[in-house]
């Protein structure tokens, strides 16, 4: 039977379901949850369709595209999202990390802020890299924009990585695949595919991105097919 001491472990706890394991190396639980904490400090005050990601995926004006977080991780983009009114599919390979998302969806539907916004966001489990499509036909949002924040490698070196971070990295690896999953992207999305990215970090291998929005850590890289409209 594994143990805390052995790798992260999937337990309730007060409620919800959380991913723990040794506090000295990953630190806290990790949950999902859409009720509280950084989802709701952003929604109430993240700067509305002004933030990065919101002027990224296109919702500008009367536009609210339908889009697909294929890279989901604990679905804080996606909530962003789906709280401008965005219906999102989010796919997320790594089964420990799907249930977390699956638990935080549930709960957030008994919230009374929460649940108008959670009822526009779907969940897949699966690989995007090669199943995007069917997982797309599966669901019923279509894929006008598809958004990719691809796990970035880090520096061996480099300590300075946030506990958190060091879970998902040991679970999910460095996405060194990035460039098929872009690939991917561009062949299932119809208007746009929009990927995050380090603000100093190359664009991933492949064709150049048309547009880059920049803020002061992170940017994101625009491939357009065509554009958005009301």
């Amino acid at each position: 039977m594994s143990s805390e001491a052995d790798g992260p472990v999937l337990r309730h706890e007060a409620g919800a379901l959380v991913l723990a394991g040794d506090l000295a190396r990953y630190g806290k639980p990790i949950m999902v949850d859409f009720t509280a904490g950084r989802s709701a400090h952003r929604r109430r005050f993240g700067g509305g369709r002004g933030q990065l990601i919101a002027r990224a995926c296109g919702l500008a004006g009367g536009v609210i595209p339908s889009i697909i977080d294929a890279t989901a991780g604990l679905g804080r983009d996606a909530f962003v999202l789906a709280s401008l009114g965005a219906e999102v599919l989010m796919i997320e390979r790594v089964a420990e990390i799907h249930a977390l998302l699956a638990d935080g969806l549930a709960r957030a539907a008994d919230d009374p802020e929460a649940a108008a916004i959670v009822a526009r966001m779907q969940l897949a489990h699966g690989d995007a890299r090669h199943d995007l499509g069917a997982l797309v036909a599966a669901s019923t949002v279509a894929p006008q924009v598809i958004h990719l924040d691809p796990m970035f490698p880090h520096r061996e070196k480099s300590a300075l990585v946030k506990k958190e971070m060091r879970l998902f990295r040991e679970l999910a690896g460095t996405d060194d695949d990035a460039p098929e999953l872009l690939e991917a992207a561009l062949d299932v999305a119809t208007h746009r595919v929009v990927v995050k990215r380090p603000r100093k970090a190359p664009p991933i291998a492949g064709p150049a991105p048309q547009h880059v929005i920049a803020g002061k850590t992170s940017r994101y890289d625009l491939y357009v097919h065509r554009s958005l409209k009301s």
